[in-house]
């Protein structure tokens, strides 16, 4: 028997498969990653416990070890410490950020993700708007903390405001940050390990104490850090005066100043992010 060949045109009833043009959109993906992230909190409890625990247990230690012991004036040190820990809460609760990602990629999530016809950068910007909602939580959850412990504003509930969307915005550059580390490491354990390298940076800032009290040779590297940047701004809004925390320029200086420094972190890590994600195995 001779097989016939049958034209590519001809009416069979079937017709040939062809691979989809079409894409999912940026918007589209980033929402569903950042949804998909948000129910992975939800449904783990357990997580949303460990992103606050260890600031809360931070800033306990440090109101009543240290909180007889310093004095800024006029200032109580729980008011000029409780600003800090709120800023650099967002860098503890950002850590869980990096073991996820690690986690998504050790686990075969990541490699299903890039299977997908979706743009990469909005499959980490999903991630990145997700873990920001749990800055959110574990933001409002330190300042909740700070005010229990004895904190109390000195500026306007506007500026308070302005406070903790500075913290969402500064959480939001950083994250990317742990994005990278999370890729690189791609094991929970290794992530885990490499964000501890944020507490060097958040002690060596004005996050707890001023800075003329620390060393002289570490004075230089604290004072133009992005982490006392941040926290000088968050303190000024706190305080309604940044002459209260000791601090020579303006709120508005400092606000502008950190937003500077969110954004240049954004726009070198967020590209590096993509650029490992598609070149990871």
């Amino acid at each position: 028997m001779t097989a016939v060949p049958i034209p590519a045109n001809s009416d069979t009833g079937a017709r040939p498969s062809a691979p989809a043009g079409r894409t999912a959109g940026v918007g589209a993906t980033v929402s569903a990653v950042a949804v998909r992230t948000l129910r992975k909190y939800m449904h783990t409890p357990q997580l949303l416990v460990t992103t606050i625990v260890g600031g809360a247990t931070f800033m306990i230690l440090f109101r009543y070890i240290f909180g007889g012991a310093l004095r800024f004036g006029t200032v109580p040190y729980v008011d000029f410490l409780i600003p800090g820990m709120v800023m650099t809460s967002v860098l503890i609760t950002g850590t869980g950020s990096a073991v996820g990602v690690a986690e998504d990629s050790d686990q075969g999530f990541s490699d299903r993700l890039r299977s997908l016809p979706a743009p990469r950068i909005g499959l980490l910007a999903g991630r990145a708007l997700g873990d920001t909602g749990v800055v959110a939580w574990g933001t409002a959850f330190t300042a909740a903390l700070g005010f229990a412990l004895g904190f109390r504003i000195h500026g306007t509930a506007g500026e308070a405001l302005l406070a903790f969307g500075l913290c969402l915005a500064c959480g939001f550059a950083f994250l990317w940050v742990f994005i990278c580390i999370g890729l690189v490491s791609r094991n929970a354990q290794a992530a885990q390990g490499f964000s501890m390298l944020a507490y060097p940076v958040i002690f060596v800032s004005s996050a707890y104490v001023r800075v003329n009290t620390l060393p002289g040779w570490m004075q230089p590297v604290a004072e133009h850090q992005p982490i006392t940047i941040m926290c000088n701004a968050v303190r000024s809004l706190a305080l309604g005066n940044p002459a209260l925390a000791g601090l020579g320029h303006t709120t508005t200086y400092w606000a502008l100043l950190s937003l500077a420094w969110a954004a240049g972190i954004t726009l070198v890590f967020a590209p590096l992010a993509t650029t490992l994600y598609r070149r990871s195995p």
